[in-house]
């Protein structure tokens, strides 16, 4: 009787431990990996990377992988081999009148990652704390940051048929009169950009229903959903939200239905001029997800994330 007594304790005492967290991380020379269940989900590139000595970059993501552990993004593609996953970069910027590389081409840039720091959080998800400095060989002889990132990523855990992922990106300049900005052209393309495979299914769709890509940013709203088979099979999904509190909401959309990225803009092709005591904040979140959301579920989602402060 008291062999039984002392099992069912065990027991209750294992039902009343918090769940093992699915999502684990494994920290490498060249960035950090994380997976959920033994399964991938993401990799974040720390280190400079480049293809035969061109296109160096550091400071993203990719693999990024589908909810059936798919590679969703790409890198060094072909027709624009400085794009690279899922990325935050911007043609122009200047200090104290003096051009500083491009940072959406990799031209004459840098990104030295000095800090990077992963945190298990309460709620089982999981948050990538990055330290960033922007450098140029055209300031200072690139020893000394013109910008400086503080950024968070979060990962969520699964529910269901999708997946969050959040991130927050914070912008200080080191010396007065540091401007950024986009394309310096109509299309004004800069910032938070998505380089992922793209189905010749493919559809865009917002909070008014269809989009039909231009040449130029479409005023579409503050989310837009990419959907259609992306491996050859089931259709499903890739959702980027933009926060209330982020740089210049609603920002308006570059969309490509072939061999390119998509960007909600900002600046554009107006640059503007960095703080050094207030930074600029963009915030935005990716939902990965199976089949095709509704645009009620897709607005419900963006209420949600629109309540986070």
């Amino acid at each position: 009787m008291q062999t039984f007594l002392s099992f069912g304790i065990l027991i209750g005492l294992a039902l009343m431990l918090p769940a093992k967290p699915k999502l684990d991380y494994q920290v490498t020379k060249e960035g950090v990996l994380v997976t959920e269940a033994g399964e991938k989900v993401l990799f974040y590139q720390r280190t400079t990377k480049a293809q035969q000595g061109k296109h160096a970059r550091a400071n993203y993501i990719h693999p990024l992988y589908d909810l059936s552990e798919n590679i969703l993004t790409e890198d060094f593609p072909e027709d624009h081999p400085h794009h690279r996953g899922i990325f935050w970069a911007w043609h122009f910027l200047e200090a104290n009148g003096k051009r500083a590389g491009d940072g959406w081409t990799t031209k004459d840039r840098s990104w030295d990652v000095n800090e990077l720091e992963v945190k298990q959080n309460a709620d089982n998800s999981l948050s990538l704390h990055l330290k960033v400095h922007w450098k140029s060989v055209h300031w200072q002889e690139g020893k000394k940051p013109i910008v400086s990132e503080t950024t968070q990523i979060r990962i969520h855990p699964r529910e269901d048929n999708h997946r969050k992922l959040d991130f927050n990106i914070s912008l200080l300049a080191n010396q007065p009169d540091t401007r950024i900005g986009g394309a310096e052209n109509a299309k004004g393309y800069g910032g938070f950009s998505t380089r992922i495979k793209l189905p010749k299914d493919i559809q865009f769709r917002s909070t008014e229903g269809k989009v039909i890509p231009q040449r130029t940013p479409v005023s579409a709203g503050e989310w837009m959903d990419m959907n259609g088979k992306f491996n050859g099979g089931k259709t499903s999904g890739l959702t980027i939200l933009c926060h209330p509190k982020s740089a210049g909401y609603p920002q308006p959309w570059i969309l490509r239905n072939k061999k390119s990225m998509q960007n909600p803009v900002w600046p554009g092709q107006n640059p503007v001029v960095l703080s050094t005591e207030k930074p600029v904040v963009l915030k935005y979140r990716l939902i990965l997800h199976k089949g095709t959301a509704s645009i009620d579920a897709i607005n419900q989602w963006h209420l949600t994330y629109s309540k986070i402060p």
